[in-house]
C-alpha cells in the first residue's frame, strides 16, 4: 500500500465498491453489485478484466464509462479475424525508412540501421500505445474471441508484465499501468493462459428492474408506465429463439422511437410498426409478430 492509500499495482480510479457504483452512474452506466465489485477489484489489484457475454449487454460501454470516470485516454484494439502483430503492437514505417536510406547513400549500413530503427520510424499500435502512455489510460481489447489464437500470445506478455518487447529497441515496460478490459462474445473459447491473467465477469442482459432504470436514465422523457411495458416486451422477445436478441442499446433506441412517435401506450399497432428498431432480421420480425402477445 502506498502512502496515499492506493494499491501500487492499481490505477486508483475507485476507492470502494460503492464508489464504483456511484461514479459509473454519474458517467451514465448503471452497474449491478457484481459488476461494481469486479471493476473495483480489477482497479485495486491492477488485473486485466475479461468481460464475457452476448452482444449488446454493455461490455464495451463499461470500458468507456471507466475511462470517463478516470478522465483517462481510451485506447481501443478492435479484434477481427486476421489481425496480426503489426496491427496490434507496432510496425515500422518502411516507406520512411527507405527514404532515409536513400538520402544517406554514403553511410555504412550500420550507421543507417541505427537511425532507421529509432523512434521517428516507429508506428505504435494500440497495445504499445497503452503501454507507453504516461497519462491515465483504459485499454479496451474488444471482441477478443474474433482474433486468431496466435494473437493471444501477443497479449500474454502485455497482460502478465505490462511490457512489450521491440527487438530493435528492447523491452518497453509500462511506467503507469493502464486499466485493461477485454471483451468476448464467446464465439470461441479463449485460452486458459489468457484467462488466468484476468479477473472474469459474465455480463448478461440486465433484469427488468435494472433495464427500466437504464431506460429512464438514457431517455428521461419516457413515462414510467410506458418504460415498464417496453421492458416487458423486450424481455418477451429475448425469450424467443431469435437470430439476434434485442440489445440494451436497441431497447434504448426503441424508447427514443416511442417518444419521437408521441406514443403513450405500447399497443399492437405501435409495436408492429416499430419492430424494425429492435429486430434486425425479417424472420425475427415475422416470428415476433406471430408469437408476441401484449398484456
Amino acid at each position: 500500500m502506498s502512502e496515499d492509500g492506493t494499491h501500487p499495482a492499481g490505477t486508483g480510479f475507485f476507492t470502494s465498491v460503492d464508489d464504483v457504483s456511484a461514479k459509473l452512474a454519474e458517467a451514465g452506466y448503471l452497474a449491478s453489485p457484481a459488476v461494481a465489485t469486479t471493476v473495483f477489484l480489477a482497479d485495486r489489484l491492477g488485473k486485466p478484466l475479461l468481460v464475457e457475454g452476448p452482444a449488446g449487454v454493455g461490455k464495451t460501454e463499461l470500458a468507456k464509462a471507466v475511462a470517463r470516470v478516470g478522465a483517462a485516454r481510451l485506447v481501443r484494439l478492435q479484434c477481427y479475424e486476421g489481425i496480426d502483430e503489426s496491427r496490434a503492437l507496432y510496425e515500422w514505417n518502411h516507406a520512411k525508412q527507405l527514404l532515409r536510406i536513400t538520402a544517406g547513400r554514403d553511410e555504412s549500413w550500420d550507421e543507417a540501421r541505427t537511425d532507421i530503427f529509432g523512434e521517428e520510424f516507429l508506428l505504435t499500435r494500440p497495445l504499445l500505445t497503452a503501454i507507453r502512455g504516461s497519462e491515465p489510460t483504459v485499454l479496451l481489447i474488444d471482441e477478443t474471441d474474433k482474433a486468431d489464437v496466435e494473437v493471444e500470445g501477443l497479449l500474454l506478455e502485455v497482460l502478465s508484465d505490462f511490457q512489450v518487447t521491440v527487438p530493435e529497441l528492447g523491452t518497453i515496460t509500462a511506467t503507469r499501468r493502464p486499466f485493461v478490459l477485454l471483451t468476448s462474445n464467446a464465439t470461441r473459447e479463449l485460452s486458459e493462459a489468457l484467462r488466468r491473467r484476468c479477473l472474469f465477469l459474465h455480463l448478461d442482459f440486465p433484469d427488468a428492474a435494472l433495464e427500466q432504470r437504464i431506460v429512464r436514465l438514457k431517455v428521461p422523457g419516457l413515462d414510467q408506465v410506458l418504460a415498464d411495458s417496453l421492458v416487458k416486451v423486450v424481455g418477451a422477445l429475448r425469450a424467443m429463439e431469435l437470430r439476434k436478441a434485442p440489445s440494451v442499446a436497441e431497447t434504448i433506441d426503441w424508447a427514443r422511437t416511442l417518444l419521437a412517435l408521441g406514443a403513450d401506450t405500447l399497443d399492437e399497432a405501435v409495436v408492429r410498426d416499430s419492430l424494425g428498431v429492435i429486430l434486425k432480421h425479417q424472420d425475427d420480425v415475422l416470428k415476433a409478430t406471430r408469437k408476441l402477445t401484449l398484456t
